[in-house]
């Protein structure tokens, strides 16, 4: 498995000179088998165009998972250049809001606040919901659980070739399930079930354990507790992800470094550009 870190940034793109070696693109990751081109995409915020470029010439074909609906996860869909050509194949695959999911992307995508409709992007697109439960998707095995973040319905998702996993948690704010041991949320069935035997676990890191209480309620979490997860879960290495749009690099290996131990889950910032090979 191949997985390719396309936008890493939450809430707002940012384009701050010293924030650009993590990057400043909204969230977006590619997977696909064995070196091979993406054919999976977890969420399409404005890190999306990035896996154009990776395509070369070739059209998209696969399927966009949308971990949830806030804009900074969706606003690269009408700009994905490589998946709005006639040539193109797509399943768009959003959380199931109890109405047909080409009705929601319209309300998403449509004037006036939008210039075109879903329909009129090029190529062949399905779109439907999706719940809780295990699926194959692009020949991978997808899990998907609802974990707490507010203002809709949230997934994060856990994806398998059969020999290696990687868990994604971009948005996710467990302490709306209580404050946990450390007061920074509970560890919770869902997200242990995500994580558990992961070989990498993408999670949210939008805060610090110092700005948490100030910020209850956001539907994000500290940095810290993505590594509590992964030390529980028997996860060998965390990227730190959905950085918020106010941190610079420098900010962000500072908290990192802060959290690595001896023994301990290897800690890395996420950058956009970066390839894991699984």
């Amino acid at each position: 498995m191949r997985v390719s870190i396309c936008g890493v940034r939450g809430s707002v793109p940012v384009t701050d000179p010293g924030s650009m070696g993590a990057g400043g693109n909204t969230s977006c990751v590619a997977i696909g088998h064995d070196g091979d081109p993406p054919v999976l995409v977890l969420d399409a915020g404005t890190g999306v165009r990035r896996v154009t470029r990776m395509l070369g010439s070739s059209p998209f074909t696969g399927a966009i998972v949308l971990s949830h609906l806030h804009w900074d996860h969706v606003q690269g869909l009408p700009f994905f250049s490589a998946a709005d050509r006639p040539d193109a194949d797509v399943a768009l695959l959003m959380p199931e809001q109890g109405e047909p999911a080409i009705d929601v992307l319209t309300r998403i995508m449509s004037p006036p606040f939008f210039p075109i409709l879903p329909g009129e992007l090029r190529g062949r697109w399905t779109v439907e919901g999706y719940g809780e439960g295990v699926r194959r998707v692009e020949g991978f095995s997808m899990l998907a659980r609802e974990i707490p973040h507010g203002g809709g319905l949230t997934m994060g998702l856990r994806v398998s070739d059969g020999r290696s996993c990687v868990a994604y948690l971009p948005d996710h704010g467990p302490q709306e399930l209580g404050p946990g041991d450390d007061g920074l949320g509970v560890l919770h069935p869902a997200a242990i079930a995500l994580a558990s035997g992961a070989d990498l676990l993408i999670h949210d890191a939008q805060y610090t354990a110092a700005e948490l209480p100030e910020r209850l309620g956001f539907g994000h979490s500290a940095a810290d507790y993505a590594v509590s997860l992964a030390a529980r879960c028997g996860v060998p290495r965390v990227l730190l992800f959905h950085h918020d749009p106010c941190r610079t690099d420098d900010e962000l290996e500072t908290i990192a470094a802060g959290l690595r131990r001896d023994g301990a889950p290897s800690v890395a910032i996420a950058r956009e550009g970066e390839i894991i090979d699984l």
